[in-house]
């Protein structure tokens, strides 16, 4: 009852449960951007970013006749995403290991992550010994995050890019608020890490592969003003 009276998207997905088309087309319409953006993050191919999304809605409407507001509608929705993203990898890496060459892996030049490039960096807390060109440090960046493991990523992106909440992250990600802090220090400290080599001497740390897709982030004229926030701020 709470989120059916607080959240506006709830009401819509109990319309959907009633089979109201229109009401499926607005959530879609809402969240595709969203959804597609954690796609190109947690994809083992940054390619499959729109048909993840499109697999993650179809889920959302089979699953309407059985669907309760336990949640926010975001985070259910962000739930089943996940799981669509694991499912992906995981047949992603059975297709790898009976295949003797590798498929390229594609990059995507979608303005959706405006400033994550820049936020992994700065978090670092240290300073370049020279001015890093944007795209040599979107390449980098790009290396850096997705060094990270799965869980770290999943909760640095609906922190920064969805403004989760710890609550609201343990709920999608079936953990609990410890853990979550937990996580997203880690996360930070692991960027960092994998940053410092490259910010001292100008070289790519050994673990970082430069060829590892990942959405090219962007940079826009705000960026390094915000980015400047991303060590020191944690969602409440």
């Amino acid at each position: 009852m709470r989120y059916t009276q607080s959240d506006p998207d709830v009401r819509l997905m109990l319309r959907v449960k009633e089979d109201d088309a229109g009401a499926f087309e607005e959530l879609v319409r809402r969240y595709q951007a969203r959804l597609v953006r954690l796609m190109q993050h947690l994809a083992p191919r940054g390619d499959l970013a729109e048909d993840l999304a499109q697999e993650t809605f179809m889920r959302v409407y089979r699953a309407r006749q059985s669907y309760t507001p336990g949640a926010k509608f975001s985070t259910w929705l962000f739930t089943i995403a996940g799981n669509v993203a694991r499912n992906s990898k995981r047949t992603a890496a059975r297709r790898h290991e009976t295949s003797e060459v590798d498929s390229p892996r594609g990059v995507d030049d979608s303005d959706d992550a405006p400033f994550l490039a820049v936020a992994a960096v700065d978090s670092s807390g240290l300073m370049p010994t020279r001015q890093v060109e944007g795209d040599e440090r979107a390449t980098i960046v790009r290396a850096a995050v997705a060094s990270l493991n799965e869980r770290q990523r999943m909760a640095l992106i609906l922190s920064r890019f969805e403004n989760m909440s710890y609550v609201e992250i343990a709920e999608t990600m079936s953990l609990s608020t410890k853990a979550v802090k937990s996580l997203l220090s880690r996360a930070r400290v692991s960027l960092k890490e994998a940053l410092t080599p490259y910010i001292e001497s100008g070289q790519l740390g050994g673990t970082l592969d430069p060829a590892m897709s990942l959405p090219s982030l962007k940079m826009d004229p705000t960026a390094d003003q915000r980015a400047g926030e991303f060590a020191e701020e944690e969602p409440s």
